[in-house]
């Protein structure tokens, strides 16, 4: 007889370098590094959360790959792609409940439709934790960022190219140009 036993936070400290994971279903789902386009665009809304944590001098801007514990039925772990956290602040250990601010940057897997499916769980999971705002990230297919609300969690304000988007009521104030989430420069080879 073959026992399985639900992964624990402790299994999250010990995932393989290059990777992070999430409990989801009582197993460590582990996700692998992202690509240059997401991973920017996440690097971008950080250091954006950074400037305003700044300018505010309240909350925590987190970059990718930070752990934050929740407590649901069906996970016990986050971690978006750059967030703002306005706990307590845990050392080296794994943040105590949930950003009031996610993001989530799709990479090439996270389209179709069990994708779509498995990150309106996710948005409902960060919700359910108390999150204000979820930011889903599209920088690969249409170019746009989603903004949903715990407020009004299956609906979507979308923000496109040439717009300023917002994360009102999570972090009152801040915005962000859309056209900062893609590479802007372009490389033009001549021959002549």
């Amino acid at each position: 007889m073959n026992i399985k036993s639900e992964a624990t936070i402790e299994d999250l400290y010990s995932v393989p370098e290059n990777c992070k994971a999430e409990i989801v279903n009582g197993e460590l789902l582990l996700m692998s590094p992202t690509g240059f386009l997401p991973g920017r665009a996440g690097g971008e809304i950080y250091a954006n959360l950074r400037d305003y944590k700044r300018l505010t001098k309240s909350g925590y801007a987190l970059p990718d790959n930070v752990g934050f514990f929740v407590n649901l039925p069906n996970r016990r772990s986050l971690s978006p792609d750059a967030a703002f956290y306005t706990g307590k602040p845990t050392g080296g250990k794994f943040l105590n409940g949930a950003p009031v601010f996610a993001t989530e940057a799709g990479s090439e897997n996270d389209y179709g439709e069990t994708a779509e499916k498995d990150m309106a769980s996710k948005r409902r999971d960060y919700f359910a934790v108390g999150t204000l705002v979820v930011w889903d990230v599209d920088v690969l297919k249409e170019e746009v960022i989603r903004v949903y609300r715990a407020s009004y969690p299956e609906q979507a304000q979308i923000y496109r190219r040439g717009e300023v988007a917002e994360a009102e009521p999570a972090l009152p104030g801040w915005t962000m140009l859309v056209d900062n989430l893609f590479v802007s420069d372009r490389l033009i080879i001549s021959i002549e």
